[in-house]
């Protein structure tokens, strides 16, 4: 099984790993690593891009998570048991991560000042795009969606990411926002991401009862900053109706 370094080491941009496994698809190959920076498509996030290089080099256009974590490349790729060095783009990565983090901002602002309810996301390097429960917004509410989301940029939160047991964080997360039940019964482990202030205790996470003053908190397997402030000046473009009760809102996010 593969090390999901990505999990803990959102900033990492280089590692070394071992060739487990390579599947021979024609003109690409599939290779899995024994520990990968490298994040798979996933909640909306696109897979990273990079290179690996052992005794040549290969472009990684896709990671893909099935049985193993995959990583697409161009023609016979590395052999197994040969060590390699990964690279992320991490321009692609950064990007990524800072439209992740203003998405969770989004959300939260959403069901907190909206009752609505995110029901789908796709993020790019340029754009992103959120769907959720909602009969339809005014530009005025845009408007406030947006000032908000910049005063929540502005602010400088930090944003952290650990491991809480499933029970736990069924006891203590927002049931209605982070929507445990959807996750399969193995899954006793849970990856949260919160924002904002937290109460610290012996492991850094605050205990149940404690005050909290977190902006959100939510189950989330995707890369972010480590404060709100590299999100950057957020600009809410538009807004597209989904069907019955349902909202689209498109966002950019101000270049670095």
């Amino acid at each position: 099984m593969t090390d999901q370094r990505h999990l803990e080491e959102s900033t990492g941009r280089e590692f070394e790993a071992r060739v487990e496994r390579v599947v021979d698809d024609g003109p690409t190959s599939r290779v899995v690593l024994d520990r990968t920076l490298f994040y798979p498509e996933g909640g909306g996030q696109p897979a990273d891009h990079g290179t690996l290089t052992g005794e040549e080099t290969w472009t990684v256009s896709d990671v893909q998570k099935t049985d193993e974590i995959y990583h697409t490349v161009e023609g016979d790729g590395p052999s197994v048991g040969e060590r390699v060095v990964g690279e992320i783009d991490w321009e692609r990565r950064h990007a990524h991560m800072r439209y992740h983090t203003a998405q969770h901002l989004l959300s939260a602002i959403l069901f907190a000042e909206y009752d609505a309810l995110t029901t789908g996301n796709q993020l790019h390097d340029d754009h992103a795009r959120l769907d959720c429960g909602y009969d339809r917004f005014t530009r005025e509410d845009l408007d406030d969606i947006e000032a908000r989301m910049n005063e929540l940029v502005e602010d400088a939160l930090d944003v952290r990411w650990y491991t809480l047991g499933r029970e736990r964080a069924e006891r203590e997360l927002d049931p209605e926002r982070t929507r445990l039940d959807l996750l399969p019964e193995s899954i006793t482990e849970v990856r949260i991401v919160e924002i904002g202030e937290a109460q610290p205790d012996s492991d850094g996470r605050g205990k149940p009862g404690d005050p909290r003053p977190v902006y959100d908190r939510v189950a989330c397997a995707g890369t972010h900053v480590e404060n709100t402030a590299e999100v950057g000046r957020v600009e809410v473009t538009g807004r597209e109706t989904r069907g019955a009760d349902e909202e689209r809102i498109e966002f950019v996010l101000e270049d670095e």
